[in-house]
């Protein structure tokens, strides 16, 4: 079984966390390190992906900074999203050429991980026809708990999932959640109507994540890759 090294990068900036990516990438493309997930929490920022619509954020530029708002233009794939605290994101760092080379299957793949860490706490959150990421509710009605928007280069993957556990949603009325009109976004909190530990829902995606990919999962830490430069980025 392959390992996958966790990285906990905690609270970090959007671009910080980029530039990280970008390093590791490249370290995989050389085999200079094994497969990575790297789990962390962003301050307030609204991303654009490649396809990204600028029509579908909502808020002026002067409401954004008085929200102490970020907006960054990513190399990822899908619309315009809110990455806050109170979210977990993970970047998973993977060499699909040495898994499977088929990105339905990874974006699908990764969409089961969240699917089965709510399922750890009683949610049936599930898939929606023609759309991407984790919905909870009836079909139509539903409302989103994870959102999904990746990158890959010879096949190496970077960006990932988004997981809403205490995130503030208010947020979210800032911008139309990837593009989609007349959908809202949820939380763990709102839904279970009470607080959950981050720690112990970071430990269910991790858990669920090495399930589904087949990897043996092994906590590590950045200064432990002796990658050249990349504690500068943080």
């Amino acid at each position: 079984m392959s390992t996958c090294l966790i990285i906990d990068l905690g609270l970090i900036r959007y671009s910080a966390a980029f530039e990280v990516q970008e390093r590791l990438v490249a370290a995989r493309k050389t085999g200079a390190i094994d497969n990575v997930l790297l789990l962390c929490e962003h301050p307030h920022v609204i991303t654009v992906g490649r396809n990204g619509n600028r029509a579908h954020l909502l808020a002026s530029e002067n409401v954004l900074r008085q929200k102490n708002v970020e907006l960054q233009e990513t190399n990822r794939g899908g619309d315009i999203t809110y990455h806050g605290p109170g979210q977990i994101v993970g970047y998973p760092i993977l060499d699909l050429a040495a898994l499977r080379k088929d990105v339905r299957w990874y974006v699908r793949s990764l969409e089961e991980v969240m699917i089965r860490a709510s399922a750890e706490l009683g949610i049936a959150a599930g898939r929606e026809p023609g759309k991407i990421g984790v919905w909870v509710g009836a079909p139509a009605r539903s409302e989103k708990l994870g959102a999904i928007g990746v990158h890959l280069s010879r096949w190496v993957t970077s960006h990932g999932f988004a997981y809403n556990v205490s995130t503030d949603l208010r947020y979210f009325d800032l911008i139309v959640p990837c593009g989609i009109l007349g959908r809202k976004a949820t939380s763990l909190e709102k839904l279970l109507g009470r607080s959950v530990p981050s720690t112990e829902i970071a430990a269910s995606l991790t858990r669920q994540f090495g399930e589904v990919f087949g990897l043996q999962m092994q906590k590590s830490s950045l200064p432990s890759l002796e990658i050249p430069a990349l504690q500068e980025t943080l």
